[in-house]
């Protein structure tokens, strides 16, 4: 069974989906719908509002990564980034094992199902231009910018 929470953040309206173990997404939405919460989705609001009064640095809800064996160890090593720093697809393909593949490691971190969780805001072009995220570059940038003034 899934259970659904939503939090109007900063960004906008975000919808948090859960199983019983397991945050699965955090979806951007235009609209609230009727909340089927459980415990792991009120943690994981309380844990985001946190997060953007800068009380939060690490988030501790379990996550389920998806995707292929690859592209779950690119979400893992986008996962330990840390708070407030930036790094290139190529650094991150480099964590990865392997360093010539930016752009596959672009795909992968396109299919991050777990935005602001798994930090994939804080992935940048490799001249150090703002590109590609599922919110908007917009928001990319709010999260850049909330972190750096907390940090």
């Amino acid at each position: 069974m899934l259970h659904f929470s939503y939090y109007n953040s900063p960004l906008g309206i975000l919808e948090i989906v859960a199983d019983e173990r397991d945050i699965l997404a955090i979806n951007f939405v235009k609209n609230i719908k009727k909340s089927k919460d459980n415990t792991l989705t009120k943690q994981c609001v309380i844990e985001l509002k946190e997060y953007f009064n800068g009380q939060r640095r690490v988030f501790e809800v379990p996550v389920k990564l998806s995707g292929t064996i690859w592209q779950q160890k690119v979400l893992l090593n986008l996962s330990k980034i840390p708070y407030a720093s930036i790094i290139s697809y190529g650094d991150l393909a480099a964590m990865t094992g392997n360093a010539k593949a930016a752009r596959a490691v672009g795909g992968a971190v396109n299919q991050n199902k777990i935005p602001i969780i798994i930090p994939c805001h804080r992935v940048l072009g490799g001249s150090g231009q703002l590109v590609g995220y599922a919110g908007g570059l917009a928001k990319k940038a709010t999260l850049l910018s909330l972190e750096q003034s907390f940090d």
